[in-house]
């Protein structure tokens, strides 16, 4: 099984990409605006920005620039910005998927290892397990979910983290609601085909510091 490193937290690979996207940004205008021969003052002028802006921002010396401002200044240097979001990673987790993850921990024998945020062993892949149970010869990846709108989705995601970690098995953590258990009513068989360790063996099973034998379900 291949070694799991240490995850980047989210919000610091948030901070350290804007500061290279500023970085990057400073360099394109301040080059578009000399290529177009056109000074500071004249860029300031058009953009309704003050002369000293301008030149904290092609100096990067501006960590907050708004998105508006550094399209008015594309636009008068000849540029245009183009800004989108893409899933990337996993996103950080609330108090109710803390607890919940509480909840299970509590379960579990005292010799097994708990840990959490253990990123997946695929360099640049930023989706991590919210947790892994570790024992004697096996290791359980644990996905939280306290609110389920897709069970398919869950599924599925759940099943390539399992693949690309390289884990033995997985637990699919649910919080006890009546709206995700009407969800998992009406996944259909397919959801016991993919998990098909009962609760109560998974529980018995880490109880007393064992293996469960395979993927399970567990609501709390």
């Amino acid at each position: 099984m291949a070694a799991m490193g240490t995850r980047e937290r989210p919000i610091d690979h948030a901070n350290r990409a804007a500061r290279l996207l500023l970085t990057s940004a400073a360099r394109d205008l301040r080059l578009a605006r000399t290529a177009a021969g056109l000074s500071q003052r004249e860029v300031a002028a058009a953009t309704g920005l003050s002369h000293a802006t301008v030149g904290r921002i092609e100096r990067d010396e501006s960590p907050e620039l708004s998105v508006l401002a550094l399209a008015r200044l594309s636009a008068a240097v000849g540029l245009e910005v183009s800004l989108r979001l893409f899933p990337a990673g996993d996103p950080v987790r609330d108090r109710a998927q803390l607890e919940l993850l509480d909840r299970l921990r509590a379960r579990i024998h005292r010799d097994l290892v708990w840990r959490t945020e253990v990123p997946l062993p695929i360099p640049g892949d930023r989706r991590a397990w919210d947790a892994t149970i570790a024992g004697n010869g096996f290791v359980i990846g644990v996905e939280a979910e306290t609110r389920i709108r897709d069970v398919q989705v869950v599924i599925r995601r759940t099943n390539l983290k399992q693949r690309d970690g390289e884990l033995d098995h997985v637990f699919l953590l649910i919080s006890d609601t009546r709206a995700n258990r009407v969800a998992l009513a009406g996944a259909g068989d397919g959801l016991r085909a993919a998990f098909p360790i009962a609760q109560r063996e998974a529980l018995r099973a880490l109880g007393e510091g064992r293996s469960p034998g395979g993927h399970a379900i567990i609501v709390l």
